[in-house]
């Protein structure tokens, strides 16, 4: 039996939750000269680009685009990252936050780059976490049950929706 979809961010919402995370982001990094954001494959780096071109148009602050990947079903496997990001300041991008298990093993070939700080941007956060991992700008938060899913809709470099299973 196929669960049944429920929309809970449409691309109108969806454009004004990035907006505002935007914001977010530059708030928390307005004493930056830059930022690097680091989009998780392949959901998180659509995001990343959106949010960068987004804070290009409101912020003084170089941002630079840098991607991340790993299996996101087996994260521990095999990690691609290889940006500088020493010295930087360092925002993890990705489209959901489920169990943390994704975010917390994207963390750790970061964290031997030694940035100067690190935040992690989101665009739908579950409250159901496995693993100690919070999100420090979040667009939207969801209470749901542990064998509910979040599955955020791309085409192209655009996110379209996001929906609940």
């Amino acid at each position: 039996m196929k669960k049944e979809k429920i929309l809970i961010l449409d691309k109108a919402r969806i454009a004004r939750k990035l907006q505002r995370m935007a914001f977010q982001l530059w708030e928390h990094n307005s004493h930056e000269k830059e930022m690097v954001l680091v989009g998780i494959e392949k959901t998180g780096m659509v995001m990343a680009k959106d949010l960068a071109a987004r804070l290009k148009k409101i912020s003084p602050i170089k941002v630079e685009v840098v991607s991340l990947k790993l299996n996101k079903k087996e994260p521990w496997e095999k990690i691609t990252f290889t940006a500088n990001i020493n010295g930087k300041s360092v925002v993890l991008v990705d489209d959901v936050a489920n169990s943390g298990k994704t975010l917390l093993y994207a963390l750790r070939p970061m964290l031997d780059g030694k940035p100067k700080k690190i935040l992690i941007a989101v665009l739908v956060d579950r409250k159901h976490k496995s693993f100690p991992v919070s999100s420090d700008i979040v667009g939207h938060s969801v209470a749901t049950t542990m064998q509910e899913h979040i599955e955020v809709e791309t085409k192209g470099d655009e996110i379209i929706a996001a929906y609940l299973q």
